[in-house]
């Protein structure tokens, strides 16, 4: 059992030493220099700590405050599970040793040729099968053998859906995406070749000469999340709260000017320095990958995690995350009532899922692509969650509501029904 616990949450569990043990392995195999060795199994790790630091300076300085101030209008979502899921511990480490198991055997002996490697998710996904197993009333053998289906079955097919999109993104296939965003980026995706047209990217957008400077997309991103909170500052007071108290700055020495500033800034501070860990990463991960899969599982290529392709399209980036928010917003005031919950935007879905989904319908459908695959994402987004609560309500509704709408969601409805078929 110590063995167990070492394996998931001192590997499996980190994601910098998850990740650096694969690049060490594909460096070894690939008989590189022992210099060679150490730098890339080194700048594997610090390259992930760089990608995380940013995301967490985006999500823990920056957006956070509009998650804060729904929160506060919509008091129902926690983040945190409604249960406590740790009692089920070890069955998430089982699933998740196992199901990784049958990935690598489907990545070496079929066509199926992607080794899921976001390491988080591959704690998060065991987490999500095992709450909606419980949730229908299975235990024991039953729920690890269900979970263990579904979580393999995702790890194989998910990224492979991706694989094409995701070539269409970056231009080449050397990686694909593991990440829950398959379902929303895959709709965006086929919207934007169906009503698009790639030649019009986000990123051929032409500012005129004295706004030049909007071609950098930290400062693009820190305009648009200044004005976002501008707008909801008045939302707050609109609906009888204090900005200040809301946000906690009240009685302090700096006010309004101050905070929308400072959330502004740590936007495009975050931003900077997330393209710079995506950038640090790949560079090392993929070449280091090669040696795995040349010598044990031929012609498979690494599922990452979708900030890799921010930086091929940040003004899509951007442009998702924004027009997510305002569908997102108007389909919860339309469906009021509707669902057994009350669903608050999702700040969190809306900028990385959402985002990589109108990352990829610029990809194939250019501007138009991007936003109406991310408007109707938004939509879908909160319809996931809404429905979700039913096969969710005992075990980690709250959670959802923070985290779901994608993936996480559409995947635990489908197990939640089979699971009740044979609980």
């Amino acid at each position: 059992m110590g063995l167990l616990n070492f394996i998931i949450n001192e590997i499996f569990g980190q994601g910098a030493i998850f990740l650096a043990l694969i690049a060490l392995i594909g460096l070894i195999l690939q008989k590189r220099t022992f210099s060679d060795i150490v730098r890339g199994t080194m700048m594997t790790a610090i390259g992930f700590f760089v990608l995380s630091q940013g995301t967490g300076i985006i999500t823990g300085n920056s957006i956070n405050g509009l998650a804060t101030a729904f929160n506060t209008m919509m008091p129902s979502a926690s983040g945190a599970a409604d249960i406590d899921m740790s009692v089920y511990g070890t069955q998430i480490g089982i699933v998740m040793l196992v199901a990784f198991a049958i990935n690598l055997l489907f990545a070496r002996f079929t066509k199926w040729k992607s080794v899921f490697l976001t390491g988080h998710m591959l704690y998060w996904f065991p987490y999500v099968f095992i709450a909606a197993g419980v949730d229908a009333g299975l235990t024991g053998t039953k729920l690890i053998i269900l979970a263990t289906i579904f979580t393999a079955t995702y790890m194989i097919v998910s990224p492979n859906l991706m694989r094409p999109f995701v070539k269409a993104v970056t231009g080449d296939d050397s990686f694909t995406i593991g990440h829950p965003t398959t379902i929303l980026s895959v709709i965006s995706g086929s919207l934007g070749k169906l009503i698009g047209n790639k030649e019009k990217s986000t990123e051929s957008i032409s500012f005129p000469k004295g706004l030049g400077f909007l071609r950098e997309v930290s400062i693009t991103g820190s305009i648009v999340i200044c004005l976002t909170y501008i707008v909801m500052y008045f939302i707050l007071l609109a609906n009888g709260f204090e900005p200040g108290e809301v946000w906690g700055y009240a009685g302090g020495s700096t006010g309004i000017f101050t905070y929308i500033f400072t959330k502004s800034i740590y936007f495009g501070v975050g931003v900077t320095v997330m393209l710079l860990g995506v950038r640090m990463l790949i560079a090392e991960i993929v070449p280091a990958f090669k040696g795995i899969a040349e010598k044990i599982v031929p012609g498979a290529i690494p599922a990452l995690d979708c900030p890799v392709v921010f930086s091929f399209a940040p003004n899509a980036l951007i442009i998702g995350f924004i027009v997510a928010m305002i569908t997102s917003t108007l389909t919860i005031i339309l469906t009021a009532g509707m669902f057994p919950t009350v669903i608050i935007p999702l700040t969190f879905t809306c900028f990385f899922e959402i985002g990589t989904a109108a990352i990829v319908g610029n990809a194939t459908g250019g501007i138009r692509g991007a936003v109406v695959g991310a408007a109707i994402s938004g939509i879908i987004m909160v319809f996931l969650v809404g429905f979700g609560s039913y096969f969710f309500s005992n075990t980690i509704n709250n959670w959802m509501l923070v985290y779901g709408g994608q993936d996480f969601s559409l995947w635990g409805i489908i197990e939640g029904l089979i699971a009740r078929l044979i609980s």
